[in-house]
């Protein structure tokens, strides 16, 4: 997915429910927890069957909600009918932030971290390091699958460049070939717990590094008004 796409598309699928019978629909859906025909969404918010699809339909290429077929008569085989089309709330959670968040990376990497030190007895931050590192290092080496191989040191760098804008740092070049990170993606947590969560970013944007382009830039905690404190230099 192109750098800025992912954002967009969470975007747009909370942009689908500015619509208040688009809204009624998902809540009735969200209510209902099962697969719910046009017909009886229909009936259940007082509107024409045809809007009620049509709205669903909306949701269902927005993302937010799951479509199926089934015969809802019992009856199989030849004269059975044709299957009803229906509709589920996606499992998937919608969530968009400006600037961009990513609470949800922090919270995976803070529990696997506090499940090892309960499993081992090791320190809780000791974990956290090892944690992050792994995770940052994963999606690294998942990029560089996806790319290919990544010969030259610009094709490096704008690999990295492009997998920091896909997960909300908005990259920046800087003097000697650095690169700044212009937004935290894990912003409110660092303000609260700065030492731990900046520690944690450090660590997972090393491992990320390692895992796309060794020997390309290191991960240093280089705090700036503005900026995450985060700061990939050059080697």
């Amino acid at each position: 997915m192109k750098p800025m796409a992912e954002l967009d598309r969470r975007i747009r699928r909370i942009a689908a429910l500015d619509q208040p019978l688009r809204r009624d629909l998902y809540r009735l859906l969200s209510v209902d927890g099962d697969w719910v025909t046009r017909d009886a969404a229909a009936d259940a918010l007082g509107v024409a069957r045809s809007v009620a699809a049509f709205h669903l339909d909306k949701l269902v290429e927005a993302g937010v909600v799951d479509v199926t077929f089934q015969r809802t008569t019992g009856r199989t085989g030849p004269g059975a009918g044709r299957p009803a089309k229906l509709y589920r709330r996606a499992a998937e959670e919608v969530a968009a932030s400006v600037p961009d968040r990513r609470y949800d990376v922090a919270g995976s990497l803070l529990a696997t971290a506090v499940e090892e030190a309960g499993r081992t007895g090791a320190p809780v931050a000791t974990c956290l390091t090892a944690a992050a590192r792994t995770a940052g290092r994963a999606l690294g080496e998942g990029a560089t699958a996806a790319a290919g191989s990544l010969t030259r040191r610009d094709d490096r760098r704008q690999a990295v460049v492009e997998v920091l804008t896909r997960h909300g740092y908005e990259p920046r070049p800087a003097a000697r070939g650095e690169i700044a990170l212009v937004n935290c993606p894990f912003h409110r947590l660092a303000e609260e717990h700065r030492e731990l969560v900046c520690g944690m970013n450090r660590d997972f944007l090393a491992g990320l590094v390692d895992g796309l382009a060794p020997g390309t830039f290191t991960a240093r905690l280089i705090p700036e008004p503005g900026h995450c404190c985060v700061r990939l230099e050059a080697r």
